[in-house]
């Protein structure tokens, strides 16, 4: 376990899922006025506007390119945190971003630009050199209070010179989403800018809900989202390929307050029951923690655009099972396929998967797609509501 940092790769790496707690911390707060405080920032180049072009592998293994384009004057805000990248060797990273923060924003957050102006601060996150000496028993002192103050002081910085009002969606992935629940938790919920969250995206973190209902939890105020026209609520999960349940020792999927269960909204079928993804995995795999990714199609062909679209291939559905709960992956293997059967995804070390963690590290592109347009869709129905002189 202690080379849980070979998981270390651009837009993979992440740390299990315990919140950031929101107190005061000693250390200077960065400067968000500043520019280079941001990762992204609407109208300039920078990795949210990466290329997100994606080869089309279809059935009978004919392909296609779809070509990417931002909206030009997009209704609606989307503000990103990016999960355990950081290889700098201190416990809590540097204000810097290194290629693998680069790396992790076109991953995680260019495509949401499709729609929405896209915000994600720089933070001194909890790095993986912290994360392993974790995993090893070793004492260590990296601060989660730290981390949360950075993106609560980025959020109040976005919100007096930047929203004018807007809508906004929050998307993270592991640490990132624990920062984002901490947050909508101790400084949203309760609060007038509540009104303005869209909904809130935070998979690859356990977010706990009462057996059989939605909200009441670690978020008092916020349900789960059921239809693409809800707002205000919260989509969250955890993913677990169908074949391969979480094991006894899985942090994922479980939570530790009695009578309560981790949330799983399936971003392809938010109603319940089972649904095929609109998935955009990398092309050439999911990075070093997992094996490489084989060839897409029989052919061998190789593919040249960042992202793979492999329709009907993927299909989701919430499951629990005993103590867990989790978003179930299944590859859709048919003989007459030409496509390959085997997505990667899984963190592999020492020749072994290391099956507590699951498919973590491919947790948003399994439904990538549907979560983009989620946020379309939920921001349609939040505009709907709005005064007409409400928004800027």
């Amino acid at each position: 376990m202690a080379a849980i940092a070979l998981i270390a790769t651009p837009a993979l790496a992440q740390t299990a899922p315990t919140a950031p707690a929101p107190v005061a911390t000693p250390a200077a707060t960065p400067d968000y006025t500043d520019a280079q405080s941001w990762l992204c920032r609407p109208g300039r180049t920078d990795p949210c506007s990466a290329d997100q072009s994606a080869t089309i592998v279809r059935p009978d293994g004919s392909r296609s390119i779809e070509r990417f384009a931002a909206a030009q004057d997009p209704t609606f805000d989307c503000f990103y945190v990016y999960p355990t990248v950081s290889l700098d060797p201190t416990p809590n990273s540097d204000m810097k971003a290194g290629p693998e923060e680069n790396a992790v924003a076109a991953y995680q957050a260019a495509r949401f630009a499709k729609h929405c102006r896209v915000f994600a601060p720089l933070y001194r996150q909890v790095t993986l050199s912290a994360l392993q000496a974790l995993l090893s028993g070793r004492a260590v002192s990296a601060d989660r209070a730290m981390a949360y103050n950075d993106v609560k002081a980025a959020w109040d910085e976005y919100l007096a010179y930047d929203n004018h009002g807007r809508g906004v969606v929050l998307i993270g992935h592991s640490q990132g989403s624990g920062v984002l629940k901490a947050l909508v938790a101790d400084a949203i919920e309760g609060t007038p800018v509540q009104k303005q969250i869209i909904s809130v995206l935070i998979p690859g973190t356990n977010v706990a809900v009462p057996m059989g209902k939605d909200v009441g939890g670690d978020l008092k105020s916020t349900p789960l989202c059921h239809r693409a026209s809800d707002t205000g609520c919260v989509v969250s999960y955890v993913s677990f390929r169908a074949d391969a349940p979480p094991p006894p020792n899985s942090r994922f999927g479980v939570v530790p307050q009695p009578e309560m269960m981790a949330a799983c909204v399936n971003p392809a079928a938010l109603g319940g029951g089972s649904a095929t993804t609109d998935a955009y995995l990398g092309a050439k795999g999911a990075g070093i923690a997992s094996a490489p990714q084989g060839p897409w199609s029989s052919d061998g062909a190789p593919v040249t655009t960042p992202f793979v679209k492999v329709p009907g291939l993927l299909s989701t559905a919430c499951v629990a099972s005993g103590k867990f709960s989790y978003l179930a992956v299944t590859v859709n293997a048919v003989p007459a396929d030409k496509r390959t059967d085997t997505i990667v995804g899984d963190i592999v070390f020492g020749g072994g998967i290391l099956k507590e963690w699951g498919l973590h590290v491919i947790d948003m592109p399994v439904v990538m797609g549907d979560l983009v347009e989620l946020s379309a869709a939920q921001a349609k129905a939040w505009l709907a509501k709005q005064p007409a002189a409400a928004v800027q």
